[in-house]
């Protein structure tokens, strides 16, 4: 009984996997949702006071262009938005990222924050500057102990420190999260929270019943994130069976059972149980056991 435990628990549990183009699509997705987008920003810097109202966003341009030699090169933030109150801007509020630490990541902020000033430098007609403000969002399962100031990412000279400028970042660690703060998002991007933590802890996800705003985003995510394909087929599965009527449990259950037949083929195929012994361990009916056994290839 206490192998079944460990079998289960090694293939069922979530296992995180970098791929760094598809999960930044996906995250960049459910984040640029304005109501997600508000929910981050008053959540980690505003300690869940609504400050930020959804309907005071609008999306900014995320590209900026910098010249290096001769060439002209493009940058691009993750996600960005204006924060306005009527037609003033009061902030450009941008969101990076990051599943692993990067050494670099004060190089890069100063660069965006930097580009964002040189537009407003050139756009004469802007009545009022504003300040830029970046949110690294670390989903990393390690502490970030990269470089979180400017000064961090190089040498200074004891003797030109009172005269060159640091600059810092917020990082923002969101397997980190304690309980308090990831119940405080109001958005879809608690689920993402909690995942992320349980994912940490390394324990199974259990969803909740909620409804969830922007489901398809979500387990794009997810399955961007983890390296699955399972969650995002076997949603459209669900989704194509239901009428699109699919809660958090439903999907969960189904990757569960996904993930319990395809142990059971693998402890069939390793003939070091018998059908009866399987069936014992995963307490499933012996006919069933023997069902899956089918699909195991026979070897000439």
């Amino acid at each position: 009984r206490h192998y079944s435990i460990i079998y289960l628990y090694d293939f069922i549990k979530i296992h995180y996997i970098s791929h760094m183009g598809e999960k930044d699509i996906a995250e960049k997705t459910l984040e640029a949702w304005n109501d997600v987008f508000a929910d981050i920003v008053n959540v980690l810097l505003f300690k869940g006071k609504q400050v930020v109202k959804e309907d005071e966003l609008e999306a900014a341009t995320p590209t900026s262009a910098f010249k290096a030699g001769k060439k002209l090169h493009q940058q691009e933030r993750d996600v960005a938005k204006f924060w306005k109150n009527g037609e003033i801007k009061i902030s450009l509020l941008g969101f990076e990222n990051q599943s692993i630490a990067d050494p670099k990541m004060p190089l890069r902020v100063i660069s965006y924050d930097g580009a964002s000033y040189k537009q407003q430098l050139l756009d004469k007609k802007l009545k009022k500057n504003f300040p830029v403000v970046t949110l690294v969002l670390y989903f990393g399962e390690e502490h970030w102990k990269s470089a979180k100031t400017l000064f961090d990412c190089f040498d200074v000279p004891e003797e030109l420190k009172p005269f060159a400028n640091d600059y810092k970042i917020n990082v923002f660690e969101i397997a980190w999260l304690d309980d308090e703060t990831i119940n405080s998002f109001k958005s879809d991007f608690k689920y993402v929270a909690q995942f992320f933590k349980a994912k940490r802890l390394e324990k199974i996800y259990e969803p909740t019943d909620a409804e969830l705003k922007h489901m398809d985003e979500y387990f794009k995510l997810l399955s961007a994130v983890s390296g699955d394909k399972n969650f995002e087929l076997l949603y459209n599965e669900l989704k194509n069976e239901t009428d699109g009527g699919v809660t958090m449990c439903d999907m969960f259950q189904k990757y569960k059972d996904a993930g319990k037949e395809e142990l059971i083929i693998k402890m069939i195929e390793s003939n070091i149980l018998s059908i009866e012994q399987i069936a014992e361990i995963t307490k499933l009916p012996v006919e069933t056991i023997k069902a899956l056994s089918q699909k195991v290839p026979v070897l000439k």
